[in-house]
């Protein structure tokens, strides 16, 4: 029982990203499809945007992981008072 329902799960995993990985592919090859009125160069290459975001998103994941070093309090500070 416990299999069928973890082939189940797996199932619906890959569904999911398959869906998600064409309206991604999707979005960034309609791109293409209009006509971009940048400002700066670089705004007008394609996929800019989409690949700026995940830049940036790559960028804050690094950066809070070393935030977190920072300001991450011990695991019983709450229990010390």
């Amino acid at each position: 029982m416990i299999n069928k329902e973890f082939r189940s799960q797996s199932r619906a995993l890959k569904r999911a990203f398959w869906i998600f990985f064409t309206l991604c592919t999707g979005l960034l090859l309609a791109d293409l499809l209009y006509d971009k009125h940048a400002i700066l160069k670089p705004e007008a290459w394609f996929g800019f945007y989409g690949f700026y975001g995940f830049i940036a998103c790559v960028v804050l994941v690094l950066v809070a992981k070393e935030l977190r070093k920072l300001v991450m309090r011990k695991e019983n500070y709450y229990d010390e008072r």
